[in-house]
């Protein structure tokens, strides 16, 4: 189970537009972080930026293979985090006032 503090750290990796176009990229599967440039307009110091905060998330793992970098999503993850968004839809319905102090 992903702890309070590790799903802060997912929402924050996915709020940003570079960070979320990587992970479509991975969707494809394991990827160079040379392809992975070449599909984003990004420096290699701000790709490595954004792959360090995807991987403090859980959301992407890295292997090193020489001198290159290949990064894979981490799908579970990506499971345990949709998991818990759906369960957040699966509201009980609630007798309007019942729990309310200010009512008393």
């Amino acid at each position: 189970m992903i702890s309070s503090a590790q799903r802060v750290k997912v929402f924050k990796a996915l709020g940003d537009a570079n960070r979320l176009h990587i992970l479509q990229l991975l969707q494809q599967g394991e990827q160079c972080a040379c392809v992975l440039l070449e599909n984003l307009n990004l420096s290699q110091p701000t790709l490595s930026h954004h792959m360090k905060i995807l991987c403090d998330a859980s959301l992407v793992r890295s292997r090193k293979d020489g001198k290159w970098v290949y990064y894979t999503l981490q799908a579970d993850t990506i499971k345990e985090i949709s998991s818990w968004l759906s369960e957040l839809q699966h509201v009980s319905a609630a007798v309007p006032g019942k729990n309310c102090r200010c009512q008393d």
